[in-house]
């Protein structure tokens, strides 16, 4: 019986790795020790969190260890992590993929953007405006490297795929868990009052509900009765969406609604990319910046902006803009684009080749 080897280069836990863009980071200089067994006998959980990683110390079995979102770790807890790397010789790098909390408070999120920026941390943003903005938070510019986003579904899975045939109806898909940043709820009531042609469709695939979701102020109640009163309103509830589950109902829609109240960049925007879907996306962040990277190989999105506007202006301008999707819509099929897959191959290969630098180097 032949052993099968062992992986090769780097080895690298990332903190969360339950979305693409963390689980395509893998070469023959790195690979991802999150869902394997370690010399301990645990296996590392996707989600994985500093404490775990404390109680499975000496963190000597990893060399790398990356960090995405640490909304929901304690600051004393992360603390200790960074020593226990320092101490160990672990290399300790960090996507701020966010320059405003997802949850918790402004003040938090700032103690721990401060924390990471006096360790020994090496730093990667997303964009450059993304920098610009840390730098206002943190009181000075980090040095760090910026890596784009890249693609959400792999280039190679969709080689022999195509977009599920459809009447001429438009059919639109929103996606994610219930959170503050996004109003699923307003764009619901106004996609059902708003677009009157009956053949068209809405699903909305939605993360598995928590309590907090019903709690008092929570989304859930009305978002399933406002479901409930328009039969081209599908609602899919999974326990965790999979990579592929959302690719199929990508597939099987034209546009993508992205209803931000606020947010720093979008994975979801170039899963849209990916598939060719039309985005209906609020102006907020850094995602102008996401399109023009890729501006001349993908459509440009149709933007709405309320930001420098009072509140309940929403409304009105996601409705415009929905209106101009739905014209757009009409104009012509949209398939794949075998061109745009290509350039996404290339450009995966260019980050993975920026990310081992930073893995193995001195940024």
């Amino acid at each position: 019986m032949t052993a099968v080897p062992r992986p090769e280069g780097m080895r690298v836990v990332h903190l969360p790795a339950r979305t693409p863009y963390a689980w395509k980071l893998q070469s023959r200089d790195f690979h991802i020790l999150n869902g394997t067994e370690i010399p301990s006998g645990d296996t590392v959980p996707a989600a994985v969190n500093a404490a775990w990683l404390l109680d499975h110390g000496p963190l000597t079995w990893l060399d790398v260890l990356h960090l995405h979102h640490i909304d929901f770790e304690d600051l004393t807890t992360l603390d200790r992590l960074l020593d226990e790397c320092l101490n160990h010789g672990v290399k300790v790098v960090f996507t701020a993929h966010d320059t405003r909390p997802m949850v918790g408070n402004a003040e938090d999120f700032t103690a721990r953007l401060r924390m990471l920026h006096s360790a020994e941390v090496s730093w990667v943003c997303l964009t450059e405006g993304s920098v610009t903005t840390l730098a206002e938070i943190l009181g000075g510019r980090p040095q760090a490297a910026i890596i784009p986003h890249g693609y959400v579904a792999a280039p190679e899975s969709l080689a022999s795929r195509e977009r599920t045939p459809s009447s001429s109806s438009a059919r639109y898909l929103m996606f994610g868990a219930s959170r503050a940043s996004r109003d699923q709820l307003s764009t619901m009531a106004n996609w059902s009052l708003g677009i009157t042609d009956p053949h068209s469709s809405l699903h909305v695939l939605l993360r598995a509900f928590s309590p907090a979701d019903f709690a008092d102020g929570g989304r859930g109640p009305l978002l399933l009765e406002t479901a409930r009163h328009d039969p081209r309103i599908r609602l899919t509830l999974r326990p965790y969406p999979t990579d592929e589950e959302v690719v199929r109902a990508g597939l099987a829609s034209d546009a993508l609604l992205l209803p931000y109240l606020w947010g720093s960049h979008s994975g979801q925007l170039e899963l849209a990319f990916d598939l060719n879907l039309l985005p209906v996306c609020s102006l907020s962040g850094h995602l102008s910046e996401q399109y023009e990277r890729h501006k001349g190989f993908v459509e440009e999105p149709e933007w709405f902006d309320w930001s420098q506007g009072h509140p309940n202006l929403f409304g009105e301008k996601f409705l415009t803009a929905l209106e101009n999707a739905a014209a757009r819509l009409s104009s012509r099929p949209r398939r794949l684009e075998a061109e745009f897959l290509d350039y996404r191959a290339q450009e995966h290969r260019t980050i993975l080749s920026q990310y081992a630098h930073v893995y193995g180097g001195d940024q």
